[in-house]
């Protein structure tokens, strides 16, 4: 790329926008498209327009395989390409980054629109275009209201379980294609028992299993190879060969057909009112992977040319191009892992290289619809079967299990949620999974009684240090998560158990509370109980390292009408000073 792509606005242009006012400048952060253009340099405008051909080899196909995938037309994998190119443009902040049709979004997608349609196309068409609006609405809002940090919740394994149920999903729902057959099973489990009892019953048409099988081989034999599109190569070969051998008419290959001549028009995507609760879920759903997806590659991306990538505002670009595209007979996309390293590849240099592959895909609409029309599902088969298989996720898995089994464990339960019931109830799985698991360390906290080991500074667990010495008649307690409601009544408990469990009788309780962030209103009488049933066994508790923002809390709470300032320390060896000196 260049150093050049890292420099702010100030750099080359600093006197035009110090020139700015600060309304300007704020309209400017939600339309990071202008503000590339008010930077561009004409020696950036031969690598972007070349770039954006070479892309535009790989959109084609791409797009109509996954649209294909999804349960809707080829065509809007092309209209699902072309708006949110030109919208991301214009709103996206990535200056590199390709946005399209998505094989993590295709079994989502299809899980909404199959059932629902019933094998209607135009149906599947209003369908994917009302996901693309709840999506895009969904992601508009979320980074309005700077919820960009949300995605964090979702841990790594988790992630992985999530994609890799996703990439089998999608895997088994192109195997009929592969085969040359149709099924009728819904859902992974029933969709792998369909497909062998076809295989079985003979109904493989081998013409198109070989097609496809070997357009999957060169997919995967030139992954690596940046200067031959390995996509590109196989579709014309495939499309090639069907029109030269007539496998279509002879052997009953199924091929895509013309593309209607034409650009996608706008239309309202209305849904009745039954199918109003599976679209929003489906959206939601599809918004929440999508930008999972597109941050992640964000990021990369921004680290590989040394730049700055808003979240927020890359939640606000995604969203604008989701939402256009609901209205030109689109569905639901994502950023690209394969298209945009082509882009990369191919010297993109800013958003236009997008601008320019969009383009070429409308010129081929109107001047050439029939130039693929030959090209044979079970080739486009291949094509999302490739890019499933890229969606697996084993090498880290196998470290996770090393370091830390029960988060291996969850990653397989989200795995299996996704496989065995389909993607939009995995989805469900893996939020409740991500929320116990975020929840967990702050439910059920580790805690420890506290000694003075000989040689070490400081008081240390004694579970660490056996043979640290405890002080007679004190219990120094450290407590491990903020107190809440869900943890309070755990935190008396054990508070009362190191009571118990003292070698000797107890006349005074420190917490040693540093690592208590927050307290909450349960909390705070729980700590009121505390103090009481201490105070019935003439114990008095204290705190030791409290935050004052905790203090304040306790204040508010009432709470200092029975702990005044006395009983509060800034260090734990201030506190055991205290207490030596009145026992």
């Amino acid at each position: 790329m260049g150093v050049r792509e890292a420099e702010s606005p100030a750099d080359r242009n600093g006197m035009s926008v110090a020139r700015m006012t600060r309304h300007e400048i704020e309209w400017v952060r939600w339309v990071p498209g202008f503000n590339t253009l008010l930077r561009y340099e004409i020696a950036w405008l031969g690598h972007d327009v070349m770039a954006g051909l070479v892309l535009a080899t790989m959109l084609v196909p791409v797009g109509i395989a996954y649209a294909v995938a999804s349960g809707l037309p080829g065509i809007c994998g092309l209209y699902a390409t072309i708006v949110p190119l030109l919208v991301y443009a214009v709103f996206g902040p990535s200056r590199i980054l390709v946005l399209g049709p998505d094989s993590a979004l295709a079994a989502v997608i299809l899980g909404v629109v199959l059932p629902l349609s019933g094998g209607d196309p135009q149906r599947a068409v209003v369908l994917g275009g009302m996901m693309a609006l709840v999506s895009g609405t969904v992601l508009i809002l979320a980074g309005l209201a700077r919820l960009g940090f949300v995605t964090e919740l979702l841990s790594k394994p988790i992630r992985y379980g999530y994609m890799n149920g996703i990439a089998l999903t999608v895997l088994i729902s192109q195997l009929p294609k592969l085969f040359g057959f149709s099924i009728e099973g819904t859902g992974p489990l029933r969709e792998l028992w369909s497909i062998g009892e076809a295989v079985l019953a003979g109904k493989t048409n081998w013409a198109a299993l070989a097609i496809g099988l070997g357009a999957l081989a060169t997919i995967l034999l030139l992954r690596g190879n940046r200067r031959v599109p390995g996509i590109l190569v196989a579709v014309v070969v495939a499309a090639v060969l069907v029109g030269m051998f007539d496998l279509a008419e002879r052997h009953e290959v199924s091929i895509l057909g013309s593309l209607p001549q034409g650009l996608p028009r706008f239309a309202v995507p209305w849904v009745g009112a039954d199918d109003v609760l599976p679209v929003l879920i489906g959206g939601c759903a599809v918004a929440m992977v999508s930008f999972a997806d597109t941050s992640v590659l964000s990021r990369a991306y921004a680290a590989r040319t040394r730049t700055s990538v808003d979240p927020n505002q890359e939640m606000v670009g995604l969203g604008a191009a989701n939402f256009a595209a609901g209205f030109f007979q689109g569905f639901p996309i994502s950023s690209s892992s394969s298209r945009t390293p082509v882009a990369e590849a191919a010297g993109a240099r800013t958003q236009l290289t997008g601008i320019v592959g969009a383009l070429a895909i409308v010129l081929l609409l109107l001047l050439a619809p029939d130039l693929l029309q030959n090209l044979p599902t079970s080739a486009l088969a291949a094509v999302v079967i490739a890019s499933a298989i890229g969606l697996f996720e084993f090498a880290d898995l196998k470290r996770i299990y090393r370091i830390q089994r029960w988060e291996f464990w969850l990653s397989i339960a989200c795995f299996v949620g996704v496989a065995v019931f389909g993607a939009i109830p995995g989805i469900g799985l893996a939020i409740v999974i991500a929320i116990i698991e975020f929840l967990w360390d702050g439910w059920r906290p580790y805690s420890a009684i506290l000694g003075r080991p000989a040689g070490v500074e400081g008081y240390h667990d004694i579970t660490r240090y056996p043979e640290a010495r405890r002080i007679p008649g004190l219990v120094l307690f450290r407590w491990d998560a903020p107190l809440f409601f869900a943890n309070a009544e755990l935190f008396r408990e054990r508070v009362l158990a190191a009571v118990e469990e003292s070698p000797t009788p107890v006349r005074c309780v420190i917490v040693t509370a540093e690592p208590v962030t927050s307290v909450d209103v349960t909390a705070a009488d729980a700590l009121m109980e505390l103090d009481d049933a201490l105070l019935a066994r003439g114990i008095e508790l204290r705190f030791a390292e409290l935050k004052d923002p905790v203090k304040d809390k306790l204040r508010r709470f009432g709470l200092f009408e029975r702990f005044d300032e006395t009983r509060f320390f800034p260090t734990i060896d201030s506190a055991v000073s205290r207490y030596l000196e009145t026992a």
